[in-house]
């Protein structure tokens, strides 16, 4: 059994008494469910939503940390910090978070990005305490020693060293250093094998310190469970952690100059010339986003979308591989298309072939039966994301660390609803032209 006393002192339940929103998630266009938000006053985030459909419960824990708040020449802090969450603290041995999922009959993961690190798993609903327990004990009491930073700092070196021996691996990381204009955005997230050998111990402490305290973290419990006894709960294993330093969440504007790029890049790994192209778009959430997230699925979403039957359709079929969609990361978006062909002339006429269709969406007023079949599988996607309690808690706690005011999460879905098709056409107009386009073709050895 674990030890959830020690180490704690038991404080009056005071979630109750902070700010509390209540309402259905969805509207008009998705299923209601119950859905409540606090914050402690340590600063964390607590986000409630019951659903007894199945016995179960899904706890995550989201920081608002991600590789954009490295300082310069630490890349691969963040990614180094998601394995020492797992590498024991003051009551828990190295790797026993797994263990007491997995005996509990749960699940569990984790993941790093550009803009958040998330821990979440799914447990029994009696296992809610437990799940709990183990995300304040290492919320306050991580350990990291010499140990364990220095076997984390391998496994990164190891992850590293396999992602450098995959064709168009290096092209891409090039690619980012193009479209984006800073450090904090263009360096991927698993860092450099540079600056992953030059990290120190106290460089994990100080970003554990800076990042990983309860002012900078949402909880999300989801699924079946009793709300008087969560608030107790969560009272009881995360009231008393200390409030961490306050963090800037704000970057310098980016500074881009409106003009066409194109590079080459020779890559000894490829064995097929490709290349990458993109195009800097509105900042996620912004009122624009809604129709980009429309454009999105118009151009790349199914084997109908524009660009997939323009570039791998059967009776056409130009591009060996043709994959696009938004990327994002923290403030700043781009549109990216990545395609793989067999020859360098193939490669300007796909990129010509693209530039043609989108012309062509600028110039024609997209139907109202095209519309509404695009709009219903972007509805099908968003509502599948509410789907089970994990789905839910990974979409509530990113929803929250998004750049939007949470109480506007009921009404997203009927934003991107009301998107027209004289909204594609602007946005098209606006970010999808050539002199809003950068180019790196990806030549073989």
């Amino acid at each position: 059994m674990f030890n959830h006393g020690q180490r704690r002192t038991r404080v009056g339940i005071s979630l109750g008494l902070v700010l509390v929103f209540a309402a259905p998630l969805l509207g008009q266009f998705g299923p209601s469910f119950p859905l409540t938000y606090a914050r402690l006053k340590n600063g964390l985030v607590v986000i409630l939503s019951e659903d007894p459909t199945l016995p179960v419960v899904s706890v995550a824990v989201a920081y608002n940390v991600g590789s954009v708040h490295e300082p310069f020449g630490k890349a691969g802090l963040a990614y180094i910090m998601e394995n020492l969450m797992f590498r024991g603290s003051a009551n828990v041995a190295p790797f026993q978070h797994f263990n007491f999922i997995n005996r509990a009959g749960g699940e569990l993961s984790a993941s790093t990005s550009e803009d958040r690190t998330i821990f979440y798993q799914t447990v029994p609903s009696n296992q809610l305490a437990m799940v709990l327990w183990l995300e304040s004990d290492r919320m306050r009491f991580l350990e990291i020693n010499e140990g364990a930073f220095e076997r984390a700092r391998m496994a990164l070196l190891d992850d590293l060293l396999q992602k450098r021996s995959e064709p168009y691996y290096d092209s891409q990381l090039s690619f980012d250093q193009l479209i984006y204009s800073d450090f904090a955005h263009s360096h991927p997230v698993l860092g450099t094998e540079e600056n992953v050998r030059n990290l120190t111990v106290e460089d994990a402490r100080n970003f554990y310190a800076g990042y990983y305290a309860p002012n900078n973290a949402v909880l999300c419990i989801t699924g079946n469970f009793n709300k008087l006894s969560v608030r107790e709960l969560v009272a009881r294993y995360f009231e008393t952690i200390p409030r961490g330093k306050d963090v800037s969440q704000s970057f310098d504007p980016p500074v881009y100059t409106r003009q066409p790029v194109i590079k080459t890049f020779q890559d000894v790994l490829a064995s097929a010339p490709a290349f990458h192209m993109g195009f800097r778009i509105a900042p996620p959430f912004s009122n624009d986003f809604y129709t980009l997230s429309i454009v999105d699925y118009i151009l790349f979403r199914g084997r109908s979308s524009r660009l997939t039957r323009r570039l791998l359709g059967r009776d056409n079929k130009i591009a060996y591989e043709a994959a696009g969609g938004i990327e994002k990361r923290k403030d700043r978006a781009i549109y990216r298309i990545f395609c793989v062909v067999n020859n360098m002339a193939m490669a300007e006429r796909c990129q010509e072939a693209i530039f043609a269709e989108l012309d062509r969406l600028k110039r024609t007023v997209l139907s109202e039966p095209d519309l509404v079949r695009t709009k219903t599988m972007f509805k099908r996607d968003y509502l599948e994301r509410l789907s089970s309690s994990r789905e839910r808690a990974l979409f509530l706690c990113e929803s929250f660390l998004a750049l939007r005011n949470f109480d506007d999460v009921p009404l997203e879905l009927d934003k991107y609803m009301k998107v027209t098709a004289n909204d594609i056409v602007g946005i098209l107009n606006r970010y999808f032209t050539a002199d809003n386009s950068i180019i790196l073709n990806v030549k073989t050895k």
